[in-house]
């Protein structure tokens, strides 16, 4: 296998449209790296341009330390898995898989092995004959993958792979391709818009937007120490709860929303960094995990009691969503699911001030 490297790539299509902006990524060898973000910003891309279907408009791509901005596709020694599955109707699993060995003319006793090895690491011994509109939409992913190991290749790239399977599958098909990264030790890096498929499979992520990269850490990194307001609100699911306010100084720091409906005094842990914010506006964060119900956790002198009015209770089974605003922006906490509260009514919960976040108004980049 072989590492990666993205040194100030850029893309520029037609008409001045800039896809993607100065990416500078470095894929070790062996590693999972995910690119995520929203739609339209840059990681299918920046992805195509490491396979060779997007000219680089400037910036160097090395693949194993060679560099490649101007490598065909076919040369750069790249598999690539699409989200539709790009599968010969007319030919059956096994000719799918093979197919791409039989245009670099391998011997058919060396097409034969690697497609029964990949079949059975694959699972798909049982549908070698079968053609694809035999196949649910899962079977046809995993041939798609299987016609990729074939090659052999340097890295694998997959482009949303399991947007187009259920939920249940794409659960499944993410352990499997998790599974197989670990079997093959292979490079391998994956776009994705779904951020929960990003911080399960990937043992770095890079967070893009508006073609840019925001952050690349490791998922749980990501989570802890987003370096933005963009990168907070974007990894977690619930999203983290943004609300705007200032800092008073009278002994301790107090966080005051900007309509006063939230007053939060701040533990000391915070001084040091926030002094310099005092009287001054900003945005503050805190995650629905840490917004508690009062039955459910021993009391800490970090807990700060808010009183609210329920607006929306989702169960999920082991836990509950509760839905209220402040100051007109929408909260959700997530509780555990020992009793239901209902809609409509008043409701006391405990903000955790030891695991705040903020950032500064004007470039919404992280403060704590």
């Amino acid at each position: 296998m072989a590492e990666v490297i993205l040194k100030n790539v850029t893309k520029v299509y037609e008409g001045g449209n800039i896809a993607a902006k100065d990416i500078n990524i470095e894929v070790k060898d062996k590693e999972f790296v995910v690119l995520v973000g929203p739609s339209g910003c840059g990681k299918s891309t920046t992805l195509r341009m490491i396979a060779g279907l997007e000219e680089i408009s400037s910036g160097d791509l090395f693949i194993d330390n060679k560099k490649v901005n101007d490598v065909s596709p076919k040369d750069r020694d790249i598999a690539m898995v699409f989200q539709n599955y790009a599968l010969y109707p007319h030919m059956t699993v096994y000719e799918n898989m093979a197919f791409g060995l039989k245009l670099r003319k391998f011997d058919k006793a060396e097409i034969k092995k690697r497609v029964s090895e990949a079949a059975k690491i694959l699972d798909l011994e049982p549908y070698l004959e079968r053609k694809p509109k035999a196949l649910s939409g899962g079977q046809r992913q995993r041939v798609a993958v299987g016609r990729a190991i074939v090659r052999k290749p340097k890295v694998f790239l997959f482009d949303e792979p399991l947007s187009n399977l259920d939920a249940k599958l794409r659960v499944q098909m993410r352990t499997e391709i998790s599974k197989l990264h670990q079997r093959l030790e292979a490079t391998m890096i994956y776009v994705t818009h779904d951020q929960t498929e990003a911080m399960t499979m990937g043992d770095k992520i890079v967070i893009m937007k508006d073609g840019v990269v925001n952050q690349i850490d490791t998922p749980l990194n990501l989570y802890n120490y987003p370096t933005n307001k963009f990168v907070a609100g974007f990894i977690g699911s619930p999203s983290m709860n943004f609300i705007e306010g200032t800092l008073a100084k009278n002994g301790n720091l107090t966080f005051k929303s900007k309509k006063g409906n939230l007053n939060l005094s701040l533990n000391k842990n915070y001084e040091n960094k926030l002094n310099s914010y005092a009287n001054k506006t900003l945005w503050l964060g805190i995650r629905p995990e840490d917004i508690y119900d009062p039955n459910t956790v021993s009391p800490s002198a970090n807990f700060t009691k808010v009183n609210v009015n329920l607006e929306v209770v989702e169960p999920m089974g082991n836990e509950i969503f509760l839905y209220f605003s402040i100051d007109g922006e929408q909260f959700v906490s997530r509780i555990p699911a020992r009793e239901k509260p209902e809609a409509g009514t008043a409701k006391e919960i405990l903000f955790d001030t030891s695991k705040l976040h903020f950032f500064d108004t004007d470039t919404e980049k992280t403060i704590v």
